[in-house]
């Protein structure tokens, strides 16, 4: 993965607050302030109808002239197209990225991935490539299925990880970070969505979030530890990205859920 620190999340911003746009629960302006918030300003090249780049703003007004009824987010990684369902060149940019939003609007559905916009030295902002996406929903958890798979994963993860050594010696922060989740876990308060997200999909993404720390701090650890504690590490990460990415593309997804 390739993607800059200004773009990692971009999706994530996009497809939560284009929802709660669309719902009715923010206006626009207040929808792409808040995509905008962490990584600058953004553009989009590609939409249907637009002969040239234009801002965010403009594009979500497009787009939804041309019937966007729905953003969902993609999070793949070698292996696991989590969230899509090609075709080959939209996987592959995705890929690159690490992320990518489906759009459906109401004739075709879309994915836009983000990459670094660099002019001069020392803009730095989003630019978005609008490519054709198969039609039909890619095949991701349930809300509910993500947020048990979640839970199993960070009672095996935790074990895994602290039977390796003496976490608080090789990593204190990264203890910190387990022992936060595993207290928050049953009390999370909501988080990390836009409004009119249910209160399931905002703590199982504040989680998601949290544990995506540990993930990155267990995976630049490698003094001290044998090959057998390497191997078991590696392992307990896999699975525990694994249920990371699903539950925050199952979060950010479940915008227009059913209410139970």
């Amino acid at each position: 993965m390739v993607v800059g620190m200004h773009v990692a999340q971009s999706s994530a911003a996009l497809v939560a607050w284009a929802n709660a746009w669309l719902s009715g629960h923010v206006g626009l302006d207040e929808a792409v302030d808040a995509i905008e918030k962490v990584n600058g300003q953004h553009v989009v090249v590609g939409i249907p109808g637009e002969s040239c780049e234009v801002p965010m703003r403009r594009g979500l007004g497009s787009l939804r002239g041309a019937g966007l009824s729905a953003l969902r987010l993609a999070l793949p990684v070698p292996g696991d197209l989590l969230g899509l369902s090609g075709p080959p060149e939209l996987n592959t940019a995705a890929l690159e990225a690490g992320e990518a939003a489906l759009l459906t609007l109401s004739d075709r559905q879309i994915g836009m991935v983000p990459a670094e916009d660099r002019r001069g030295s020392s803009y730095v902002g989003v630019r978005w490539n609008v490519l054709s996406a198969r039609p039909g929903l890619p095949d991701v958890p349930s809300l509910p299925e993500a947020d048990h798979q979640l839970t199993l994963a960070v009672q095996e993860a935790t074990e895994a990880l602290t039977a390796v050594d003496d976490v608080s010696e090789w990593r204190p922060e990264m203890a910190e970070a387990l022992t936060t989740v595993r207290e928050s876990h049953n009390g999370e308060p909501p988080g990390g969505l836009a409004p009119g997200y249910p209160a399931r999909a905002h703590r199982v993404a504040a989680l998601a979030g949290r544990l995506s720390v540990v993930v990155e701090l267990a995976r630049r650890v490698d003094e001290g530890l044998t090959a057998d504690q390497m191997r078991r590490r590696s392992e307990a990460l896999r699975l525990l990205d694994r249920a990371v990415r699903r539950a925050r593309v199952a979060a950010h997804n479940s915008a227009f859920d059913p209410v139970p």
